[in-house]
């Protein structure tokens, strides 16, 4: 047992340390743009992942992680080491090479500007045109402008797809997508099922929603339904529900401080995060990655959020998404053993910045902090209501789009990628591709690049927030915003950090193991 302890206590040691300069690094080079901290992350990452490739270190943990009497907590610490190192048994020169092209290829999408009539245009900007303007012109440029980065991209973001199944399969996998299912305690088999199986519980009412939507925009932009093309939507990649005029919020955020109204929100529920403030990166500027996360710098509290905010619904949304992340963080036990300090996987950290990110659209919500008035409320709640369901399947069948390809890209990456995004993205998204359209418009989008065969997690955390969701309604109080039901997401979920898998801490804050049914219920 003293031999497990020592061990324990020293790759916790190690592991804080190393973890420490990649965050560190990782900061600086999402926030600055700068090659040198590319640099020096993909070093910092190389170290890190080295540490967890020592193959003497490996099989000893597995014999340590055998003994009689341990702890429950200590075997939780050699099931999340013995992850970390099953996936890093490869030689350095591979590890390191893996590091270099991912830390490269994430810098050229942070600093790549597209350009329509010679003007650089920002994610931000992109996003204002497709949401407000009605000059399809304007709005086709842009779109194919956002697609462009994929060009720049492809052949290496392909090369780097092809490396990561090589060292795959030294670890005895088929492929890299194989691998990482397993290594986040995932059954892929499982998984799949229950995304084909929302497509098929959604397909009526997705099909009758998405068909009104095709005919607001027809008549908007003076087309047929039929004319409808992916630049007549609100996103790139058709992420999101384009607001009716009644849904479109935007006009209550005019001249409002979205950082105060975050605040009010997880105070309103005993939650402070005004302390995080201090070191988080919330406001537009030159170099900085255009989009938004949630990092923990050092698992003690330093924990930082990246947004690029201006008052909009969109960024309100999204800041209270992020924040959602960043409480998780904050409040989970730091006398927990290093290892442990971190949510119980990916997907339930997603849960609760899906859970706080939709409370923008909430009528609750908008009531409460926004201080929205009866009578406008109740003009807006159906609208907001039809919304928040479009909004779900739409997200839904994006993230299904892009898991569905993820998996094909691993399979055979040397095939026709660009027609089978474009098949996938007509098949389940029902959207109409581009007429004649043979681009790399798939690789555009740096979830591939960034965060591989991650984007399944998304959806998983969108079933457990519909799951968590109706748990507080349900036992706590409807109106949600309660110290009951901070209390409850503060000691069950947040505090215990990864001392329980994903499936087993979801049954225990809310009796049951993921239940899709309650998204089903919610949405479809």
């Amino acid at each position: 047992m003293t031999t497990a302890v020592n061990f324990l206590k020293k790759m916790n040691e190690e592991m804080e340390v190393l973890l420490k300069s990649v965050t560190e690094a990782s900061w600086m080079a999402q926030t600055t743009g700068d090659a040198e901290w590319a640099s020096r992350l993909s070093d910092a990452s190389t170290k890190f992942n080295l540490f967890f490739s020592d193959k003497d270190t490996y099989e000893l943990a597995k014999r340590l992680s055998k003994q009689e009497g341990l702890t429950h907590e200590q075997k939780r610490e050699f099931e999340a080491f013995l992850t970390s190192m099953a996936e890093n048994q490869l030689p350095e020169d591979i590890l390191a090479d893996l590091s270099k092209r991912s830390s490269e290829l994430n810098l050229r999408f942070n600093t790549y500007s597209p350009k329509v009539n010679g003007k650089e245009y920002s994610a931000n900007d992109i996003r204002e045109v497709l949401i407000n303007s009605e000059d399809v012109e304007l709005r086709k440029k842009v779109w194919f402008a956002s697609k462009e980065v994929g060009k720049v991209v492809e052949k290496d973001l392909i090369e780097l797809v092809k490396k990561r199944n090589e060292a795959a399969r030294l670890l005895g996998f088929s492929n890299h997508h194989e691998m990482s299912f397993k290594h986040q305690e995932l059954d892929r088999d499982e998984v799949f099922r229950i995304f084909r199986e929302l497509i098929e519980q959604s397909d009526p009412t997705y099909r009758r929603l998405k068909k009104e939507l095709d005919e607001r925009l027809a008549e908007k932009f003076g087309i047929q339904p039929s004319d409808i093309r992916p630049w007549h939507y609100v996103d790139p990649f058709f992420q999101e529900a384009p607001p009716s005029k009644a849904a479109n919020l935007d006009r209550f955020f005019s001249g409002k401080d979205l950082v105060k109204l975050t605040t009010d929100t997880f105070n309103d529920i005993g939650i402070d995060i005004t302390d995080l403030y201090e070191k988080s990166d919330l406001y537009p500027r030159t170099g900085k990655n255009p989009t938004a996360f949630c990092t923990d710098m050092d698992r003690k509290g330093d924990v930082r959020v990246l947004c690029n905010l201006t008052p909009s619904s969109y960024w309100m949304e999204t800041n209270l998404h992020e924040f959602g992340h960043a409480a998780y963080f904050k409040y989970t036990d730091h006398d927990l053993p290093f290892s442990l300090r971190s949510p119980a996987h990916t997907l339930t950290t997603e849960a609760i910045a899906m859970l706080f990110g939709k409370m923008g659209k909430d009528s609750r919500w908008l009531s409460k902090f926004l201080q929205v008035d009866s009578e406008t409320l109740a003009g807006l709640a159906p609208e907001l209501e039809k919304y928040q369901q479009l909004q779900m399947l739409i997200s839904a069948r994006w993230i299904i789009t892009f898991v569905i390809f993820e998996q094909e890209l691993y399979e055979n990456p040397d095939q026709d990628l660009n027609s089978l995004w474009w098949k996938t993205v007509e098949e389940i998204q029902l959207v109409t591709p581009p007429d004649d359209r043979s681009s790399p418009d798939w690789a555009a989008k740096i979830h591939f690049t960034l965060a591989p065969v991650y984007y399944q997690n998304y959806l998983l955390g969108e079933l457990t927030a519909a799951q968590l969701q109706r748990h507080v309604e349900r036992t706590i109080s409807e109106e949600f915003f309660t110290n009951e039901t901070g209390k409850l997401l503060v000691e069950e979920f947040f505090k215990p950090g990864a001392m329980y898998e994903w499936n087993e801490k979801i049954r225990r804050v809310t009796g049951e193991k993921l239940n899709p049914q309650h998204f089903v219920e919610l949405y479809c």
